[in-house]
């Protein structure tokens, strides 16, 4: 099952080859760490995924959640792998020794993650949320909070989650109607209704910690009012014991379709007038607060897209390895020629090529910026290249979360599509990994809300600074590669995107502060989407300038024929080949389609702004 999460080679390669992680050791926050700690730990994890949480993750899809008087059941395979997270201190691996972390590097993390996500999903799910909770502890909690709450959260003895959408506000932050009242003892009475807030009831752990966004009484209407409370399941006596359950209670659970063992809680606060809240942050500062964490959680989010999707390119991989079925397509008129594996046949090695390469080139980009986290965060460089890595992490995290979850999406379909009629049935795999890839896409912010942010905010930032640190990492990329005989020409069509790109982005940029602005606006996404294709192509170029090399270094003086027995049989030229292979295939077939979407982009059609409602039918 090992090779079924994600593949072993890649990870090593994107890691050490291509994003040197061993250089961090330099920063004195991880200058105890080497190769062999970064290998072991991700080889640990491996292990954890495969032999306990695929098998938990099969069960739990198929019992799901129970809710019943108010309380939650998550399913029963998941206690036992939730005692190996806790045992094994996964939650708070990238997290400092001081607050009970294990001081991994961000990127480091990120590939435990990605095995996480591939094997469970909904149990990662639960990790992440614990951990965001109590990241805002950390860093905005008072001392009294920090000892009362985040050694039990870190660890995963007391569970996590975030309390942000409500019925009638959804991706409307400033809409929430939750209140706050302040009591003589510094203490908060929360009244309102969430929904949509997972893991927030269960019986997974013994206590349920949740900020809630709340507007204290007589606050500014919009965000501007907005504070952010911790509220326990169970308040938490001064010595950390537990006392009385709170007063607020969940009224029931999501039926979805998919992410089954995962909670999706509607729940009541204060109906007893009774739900205590402890402010966290300063009063009035809750959208602050919770952007805190956003970068964060976009970015684990686009994780679990990749996981799944990873998941299911290489089980699809595997069945057209196995399953044989019809002739090569030269024997087709050949009675005595042999039935193949699917593998074989044409239009299922493009499907493979497509899922191959865009598993491969999201897992660099989404790796570069936890590696871009990481740099940021060293004392001892300087201003200047923090500012510089903040804008790269800036400008990349809405395409990491939307195109890595839309991506995925479609990764998860092909995969069933590459098995046939037999992808769609409950007895092979890749059918749950579609269901639960598409909840990623939505939360956490939409791929649309994601798209107003790039064009609305991130491609004009410091008046375009942001995003040319952007293009001059693309650049440096696309330098090294022209230099490199054997990819030279997919240097210039990658350079020459990008420079119609700029020029796409530079219009469009101009026609939001236009009489053009709907028009531009109904761009957002699409423009995400071009980003994304062209990251994934500056990626596998990046790779590609990596292995060729070392390729060519393996077949010189060799004749064609050699060169082929070669590719076939050396432990690694195998691999370097097909990383060339790839971004030919992604530049040449791919990245031209890109392309003609600028074009549509640069009409700044008008249809979409000028269409009615009542024009859309319906009626």
């Amino acid at each position: 099952m090992a090779q079924l999460l994600n593949d072993r080679r890649d990870v090593q390669f994107v890691l050490h080859d291509q994003l040197n992680i061993e250089s961090l050791t330099k920063d004195p926050r991880f200058a105890d760490l080497n190769k062999k700690t970064f290998d072991m730990v991700i080889s640990e994890a491996r292990t954890l995924a495969v032999k306990e949480l695929v098998p938990s993750s099969i069960e739990g899809d198929q019992e799901g959640c129970t809710f019943e008087a108010g309380e939650v059941k998550v399913p029963e395979s998941y206690h036992h792998a939730y005692k190996l997270i806790k045992e094994g201190e996964w939650i708070a691996l990238a997290d400092d020794l001081d607050v009970g972390g294990q001081g991994m590097p961000q990127v480091v993390k990120m590939a435990v993650d990605e095995l996480f996500q591939g094997a469970n999903t909904c149990l990662a799910l639960a990790m992440g949320l614990t951990h965001g909770a109590g990241k805002l502890i950390e860093v905005f909690g008072t001392d009294e909070q920090k000892k009362l709450y985040l050694g039990k959260i870190y660890s995963g003895e007391w569970a996590g989650t975030m309390a942000l959408t409500e019925p009638d506000a959804g991706s409307e932050v400033g809409a929430i109607t939750t209140t706050a009242v302040k009591n003589d003892d510094g203490t908060y009475y929360l009244t309102g209704n969430k929904v949509f807030i997972s893991q927030a009831e269960g019986n997974l752990t013994e206590n349920i910690i949740n900020p809630v966004l709340a507007r204290i009484e007589g606050a500014a209407e919009g965000t501007r009012g907005i504070s952010v409370f911790i509220v326990p399941k169970f308040l938490v006596n001064e010595d950390g014991s537990l006392g009385e359950r709170n007063d607020y209670v969940c009224t029931g659970i999501e039926e979805k379709i998919g992410i089954h063992g995962s909670s999706t809680c509607s729940l009541t606060f204060g109906s007893k007038g009774k739900c205590v809240g402890f402010l966290l942050g300063k009063e009035h500062d809750g959208i602050r607060t919770m952007f805190h964490m956003m970068n964060e959680a976009r970015l684990f989010v686009a994780i679990q897209a990749l996981g799944l999707s990873s998941t299911s390119f290489l089980y699809a991989l595997n069945y057209a390895r196995e399953r044989v079925q019809g002739r090569r397509i030269t024997e087709l008129r050949n009675p005595d020629a042999n039935q193949v594996a699917i593998v074989e046949h044409p239009d299922v090695r493009r499907m493979l090529m497509w899922m191959k390469a865009n598993v491969e080139g999201l897992r660099s980009l989404n790796y570069y910026v936890g590696l871009c986290m990481d740099q940021v965060g060293n004392p001892d460089i300087s201003e200047e290249e923090k500012t510089r890595l903040g804008y790269i992490i800036a400008m990349l995290i809405p395409v990491c979360k939307a195109h890595t979850t839309e991506r995925g999406c479609e990764m998860c379909t092909m995969g069933i599509q590459v098995y046939g009629g037999a992808g769609a049935c409950r007895e092979y795999p890749v059918e749950q990994l579609l269901r639960d890839v598409q909840i990623a896409t939505i939360y956490e912010g939409t791929t649309g809300i994601q798209g107003l942010d790039f064009l609305g905010r991130k491609l004009g930032m410091k008046k375009g600074a942001a995003f040319k640190s952007l293009l001059d990492e693309i650049n440096k990329t696309i330098a090294v590669a022209k230099d490199i005989p054997e990819i030279n020409g997919l240097a210039v069509k990658v350079e020459e995107a990008l420079g119609k790109y700029q020029n796409t982005v530079m219009e469009l940029v101009k026609a939001t502060a236009s009489e053009k602005v709907l028009n531009a606006f109904a761009q957002a996404c699409p423009i995400l989407e071009i980003t994304g294709d062209l990251c994934i192509a500056w990626m596998l170029l990046w790779r590609a300038s990596i292995a060729a090399p070392k390729l060519a270094k393996i077949l010189k003086n060799l004749d064609e024929d050699k060169k082929k027995e070669k590719v076939a049989k050396h432990k690694d030229a195998p691999f370097y080949h097909g990383q060339v292979k790839t971004a030919s295939y992604f530049i040449n077939d791919i990245l031209p389609v890109a392309c003609g979407k600028m074009d549509a982009v640069n009409t700044l059609d008008s249809a979409i702004a000028d269409m009615t409602d009542s024009a859309f039918g319906g009626k």
